[in-house]
């Protein structure tokens, strides 16, 4: 071949490798709005979290612009503070009783919902009208119910002589913070409804007409084959519950602010006081990471362990 074929044999293919190299560079802008929207409402607000939490960060040295290195001191301020373990107490048991209610009633409508009957669609339309709803609203909504003088459920209990008297539930300590679960646990049941009822329509009607055949009862088919398919789904809701839940600020700011006597303090409630009532800006960042390192670690723990069973499987 001659030097002019070779010339341009490699004109082409440097043609050619130039103009796919353009077009993997216009696809990647494409990607541009995402990327810098991403940045700009979540890497750099977490950066600055994080570098807030180093240092020493409040009124005074916030308006002078001198906020000096302090290392992890505002962590161990934060974590002396037996209001900060009180908070995480009330965070795992606000999370806990939430996750267990709203997974395990979320799950029975599923079932229900799976089952053809007329209304069926408009019943799952409402359904979802919890969920949708604005949370200042849902919470408003619960503060009303649970109000001591003219709630609906003082009026219920008391008409069914299970009270001789009203009672001021978001009040008293010992039950202000069930009625935040209580309210948590309605605005999170139409979510787990929804996702549960996608995992269950995915299972095969063949699988439960074979069983049938073969002779298995109702409980039977859904411990053997609901139950193990809906596994990698329910663990994927729990974790999505898991992180939305121990983060609520505003349901539980609306119905109680953090009341009475921190009753219903949870993490977001103490770090938010930390940061916007005492204005020690660096501790409530300090207490933020540690939120934020927190649900981290369940999200990990969670990818290690599905990437396990994907791997067995």
């Amino acid at each position: 071949m001659s030097t002019d074929a070779y010339s341009a044999t490699g004109q082409r293919v440097t043609t050619r490798r130039r103009n796919k190299g353009l077009g993997q560079l216009g696809l990647y802008l494409f990607l541009l709005p995402a990327i810098a929207y991403i940045s700009v409402t979540m890497l750099y607000p977490v950066y600055e979290n994080v570098r807030m939490s180093l240092h020493d960060v409040n009124i005074r040295t916030f308006l002078a612009n001198n906020q000096p290195w302090v290392g992890l001191d505002n962590f161990r301020t934060v974590f002396d503070d037996s209001a900060f373990w009180k908070a995480v107490r009330l965070s795992l048991i606000f999370t806990g009783l939430s996750l267990l209610f709203q997974f395990s009633i979320g799950f029975l409508l599923a079932l229900l919902f799976s089952q053809p009957f007329p209304g069926n669609g408009f019943l799952r339309s409402l359904m979802l009208l919890g969920w949708l709803m604005p949370t200042v609203l849902s919470g408003t909504i619960f503060k009303w119910v649970l109000d001591g003088d003219y709630g609906v459920l003082n009026y219920a209990l008391t008409s069914l002589n299970l009270l001789d008297s009203n009672r001021y539930w978001l009040i008293d300590t010992k039950t202000a913070l069930y009625g935040t679960i209580l309210a948590n646990i309605w605005v999170g049941i139409p979510f787990n409804m929804l996702l549960l009822l996608g995992g269950l329509q995915g299972i095969s009607t063949t699988l439960y007409e074979a069983a049938s055949t073969d002779g298995a009862g109702a409980w039977q088919r859904f411990r053997t084959i609901t139950v193990p398919l809906m596994r990698p789904v329910s663990l994927s809701v729990l974790l999505l519950g898991l992180i939305y839940t121990f983060k609520v600020f505003d349901l539980v700011y609306i119905m109680t602010g953090g009341g009475p006597v921190d009753a219903t303090t949870v993490l977001p409630i103490y770090t938010y006081q930390k940061t916007f009532q005492f204005f020690k800006f660096g501790e409530g960042a300090a207490a933020a990471v540690a939120l934020l390192a927190a649900l981290l670690v369940v999200a990990a723990v969670y990818v290690w362990y599905t990437q396990r069973e994907e791997s067995a499987a």
